[in-house]
């Protein structure tokens, strides 16, 4: 039987943000944007590499490309031309620690384009042909990620900040446990991770509140009970090196350590302490590294949030010859955070560019419903724009000093890199790290 309301909407500490939740315990968030004609609609799940085991690795990615293999009711071939007759965008993706499935279409689409995707989500067939059939297209992307050692150092990195902690996995996960899941495996692995209590649909655009709502009473929801979530265990902090061999015009380097969680309030500083370090062209390392010496065409910093922990790193690229130097400036550079700190000229700038760049990615319907969605499925506050600012308006000097010295102190990184030599980066790291005694592996 499809679940009905348990209460009429109730406002959300957004204004413009209305939710209901229904009794199968799957939750319902809309924003109503007046001035546009499209709809992003979006179903949010709690569950993503993190939440597999070693014999798992890849499941969630795996079972997020067969959504689109075809449902009871919908062929694959159908899906796809009833969003291309409706000129929509429909896509997917899977992360740490949550997958998302998303359409953005016309407005007066949003019931078919609900239907459809609301049918991917819970009603997936995993025909075992199908399956065979996207196996290769999974080990052909897990292949060319490969040979992508840009994108390759960012797991080796994972790995040499958590460890054999969930979070130091790769979201595409391991080639034989894509190759070797039959279809009934799959099966039970969605059935035991696509939960009611753990799904949240989201919507941003041109709708009403209830309209969704209805939508989503008429969902066929399997009747699943959810079993007790196991225990979210932070990793212990226990400093690496990796290193990848493979043949490259390039070496690349990345150092990172454990960040904040995202139920830190810190983490408006840490956005703020990000975009000075290296997350804008004007931001120290970018500066530094590449307008000043020329030592790479690439260097940022980054970071990412997650539920007990987060991380926050260094990336650059640079031909082997200037491996050393853009490393000591990254160390010189660290080194004269930790003990002169900011500047206020560098403090004011960096809020004003990321309030300015929040600001005008919620003109997008898609930035909308993804700042609910992700908010709502990992229990955060629902802040107004205002209150958002407010945040990152409070964030001080001494914040950011203090952040610095917690986070980037030396004996807290970590190092990973790619390249042809291992010898080239080991005494490269030694200025940037607290010790050069830690094994490269």
């Amino acid at each position: 039987m499809a679940p009905v309301a348990r209460a009429t909407a109730r406002a959300s500490p957004l204004s413009d943000h209305r939710l209901t939740v229904l009794d199968s315990g799957v939750r319902v968030v809309t924003e109503a944007m007046p001035t546009v004609r499209s709809v992003t609609l979006g179903f949010w799940i709690a569950t993503g590499s993190a939440a597999e085991t070693v014999a798992e690795a890849g499941l969630s990615h795996l079972v997020e490309h067969m959504l689109f293999r075809g449902t009871h009711r919908f062929a694959s071939l159908q899906i796809d031309q009833i969003f291309d007759t409706m000129g929509a965008e429909l896509n997917a993706g899977t992360g740490k620690e949550s997958t998302s499935v998303y359409a953005r279409v016309i407005d007066e689409h949003l019931p078919q384009a609900f239907d459809v995707v609301s049918d991917m989500v819970w009603q997936p067939r995993f025909d075992a042909e199908d399956l065979a059939n996207e196996r290769e297209i999974v080990l052909e992307e897990i292949a060319m990620y490969e040979d992508d050692p840009q994108d390759q150092v960012f797991d080796v990195l994972g790995e040499a900040v958590f460890g054999d902690h969930p979070l130091g996995r790769p979201v595409i996960g391991r080639a034989e446990v894509v190759a070797g899941t039959p279809a009934e495996g799959l099966a039970a692995f969605h059935a035991s991770h696509y939960l009611p209590g753990d799904i949240v649909i989201a919507a941003a655009g041109s709708l009403e509140h209830e309209a969704v709502v209805e939508l989503a009473r008429a969902m066929e929801v399997p009747e699943r009970s959810s079993a007790s979530a196991p225990e979210i265990v932070a990793p212990l902090l226990e400093p690496r090196i990796r290193f990848l061999a493979k043949d490259t015009e390039q070496y690349h380097l990345t150092l990172g350590a454990p960040g904040l969680s995202r139920h830190d309030d810190r983490r408006f500083a840490a956005r703020v302490l990000d975009n000075i370090l290296g997350g804008t062209s004007s931001s120290r390392l970018f500066q530094e590294v590449r307008e000043r010496r020329g030592l790479a065409y690439n260097v940022f910093s980054f970071q990412s949030l997650f539920a007990t922990t987060g991380q926050i790193g260094i990336y650059l690229g640079t031909r082997p010859d200037n491996v050393a130097p853009a490393l000591q400036v990254v160390a010189d550079e660290l080194a004269l955070l930790r003990r002169d700190g900011f500047t206020a000229e560098e403090l004011q700038r960096s809020k004003e560019n990321v309030k300015g760049r929040m600001v005008l990615s919620l003109e997008s319907t898609a930035a909308r419903m993804n700042r609910l969605g992700a908010a709502l499925l990992n229990d955060m506050p629902l802040l107004s724009i205002d209150e958002a600012v407010d945040r990152i308006d409070k964030v001080t000097l001494e914040d950011l000093f203090d952040l610095v010295a917690e986070l980037l102190a030396p004996e807290r990184l970590s190092a990973a890199a790619v390249g042809v030599d291992e010898d080239v980066v080991r005494g490269a790291l030694a200025p940037v790290l607290a010790t050069s005694t830690m094994a490269l592996a």
